[in-house]
């Protein structure tokens, strides 16, 4: 007799967009048609209208759509006047774009080292990296969980200093109760597709309080024309198109109950850890009852040593993973006459060395949750880390 063939589980994607647009499409549909029917394809009413909805939502007087996450940073940063000779502060353990837009203005980022067993700048070391010549901070709201802010806008305070949050993978993150984007001088969040808040391209915003810095901003972001081709300031094309603010309006109303979903995943996933007992071997993310985490992704650590062969189990059992991010950016080439070496920023080089971000988008199950903590198991339990562990 045969033996009974094994059961096959279907994969579990890291992320599915089209499930996620699914319910949505007549309204996305009706979004884009309407746009095309009023043939106002560059800024316009729908973009004034999505500004005038996430100013609302992050409780900011102001909100200026730019064309990425990326051009919201360089825009800040050119809005503040900050340039070669400059020095600004940020966080080594982030995407490039961080540190890109600092060097893009001339300026010279430094480096402060993200606090232990987080992910997010210390505000300790943040205070013993400040120079004369430091022009801002860029702390970075990680995963979709804020910085210590509060200390952080203290020094800001004392030295003068604005803040820059990188709020990218943040928005409807929350800090001692107020929305991410206002916990500083400016707020930048990207549009990207796989954001919490995402378009079907690129996109980005700033929100802000500040009425001159505002306008500022959206000469800037117009080559630094005020109308008339009276060009007061040498800006970039850096435009929000309409159709990608039509289907975030619509993506918007539906942005809580996804932070939702994503939050209840996150509980169950920190559950399902702590019931198989695996907290000596696999960290999971710490949130502070003041932080609201809206899990852009749900980041555990892991041995640095079992990391990529962890990785390649789950992704071998078809379970989608990612890793964000592998090489810190002080250790980046392009970054190499800044002088920083291998140690010279420890806890943000041991996270690259251990983390791995599980599936966390709106729409995954219960089942499918279950099946990769299942998998998450057999593949530390394959490793000879484990093992020893277990006969220790």
């Amino acid at each position: 007799m045969d033996s009974p063939k094994p059961v096959a589980f279907p994969p579990v994607p890291f992320i599915d967009l089209s499930a996620q647009h699914q319910p949505i499409a007549d309204e996305l549909l009706a979004a884009v048609s309407r746009v095309l029917e009023n043939g106002q394809f560059i800024l316009g009413e729908e973009v004034a209208a999505l500004e005038a909805e996430i100013a609302s939502f992050c409780d900011s007087r102001y909100a200026i759509s730019c064309a990425s996450g990326t051009d919201a940073l360089v825009l800040s940063l050119m809005a503040l006047g900050i340039g070669p000779g400059d020095e600004v502060i940020t966080s080594p353990f982030t995407f490039f774009a961080t540190a890109g837009a600092i060097h893009r203005v001339g300026a010279t980022p430094v480096f402060v080292d993200i606090e232990p067993g987080g992910f997010n700048i210390c505000p300790k070391l943040t205070a013993a990296a400040i120079t004369e010549n430091t022009k801002a901070i860029i702390p970075v709201h990680l995963f979709g969980q804020t910085a210590d802010m509060e200390p952080l806008w203290r020094l800001a305070v004392l030295h003068d200093i604005p803040v820059i949050e990188d709020a990218c993978q943040a928005i409807g993150a929350r800090y001692q109760g107020r929305q991410a984007g206002v916990l500083g001088t400016m707020g930048c969040f990207s549009f990207f597709p796989t954001k919490n808040l995402g378009g079907a391209g690129d996109g980005g915003i700033i929100t802000l309080d500040d009425k001159d810095l505002a306008a500022r901003l959206t000469h800037l972001r117009v080559h630094g024309d005020t109308g008339g081709y009276n060009h007061v300031a040498v800006g970039f094309n850096s435009r929000l198109d309409a159709l990608q603010a039509a289907i975030l309006r619509i993506k918007l109303t539906r942005l809580e109950e996804w932070t939702e979903q994503r939050i209840e995943s996150a509980s169950h996933y920190d559950h399902l850890i702590d019931a198989q007992g695996l907290g000596d071997w696999i960290t999971r993310p710490a949130v502070d009852d003041t932080f609201r985490h809206v899990y852009n992704q749900y980041t555990i650590r892991v041995p640095a040593f079992e990391r990529d062969s962890i990785l390649e189990s789950l992704r071998d059992d078809g379970i989608g993973c990612a890793l964000y991010y592998p090489t810190p950016l002080h250790l980046q080439p392009c970054f190499e006459s800044l002088g920083y070496s291998i140690g010279s920023l420890p806890h943000a080089e041991a996270a690259a060395a251990e983390v791995i971000s599980l599936p966390i988008a709106p729409g995954i199950d219960a089942v499918a949750r279950e099946r990769v903590i299942e998998r998450l198991v057999a593949a530390c339990e394959s490793q000879v880390g484990w093992a020893n562990r277990r006969a220790a």
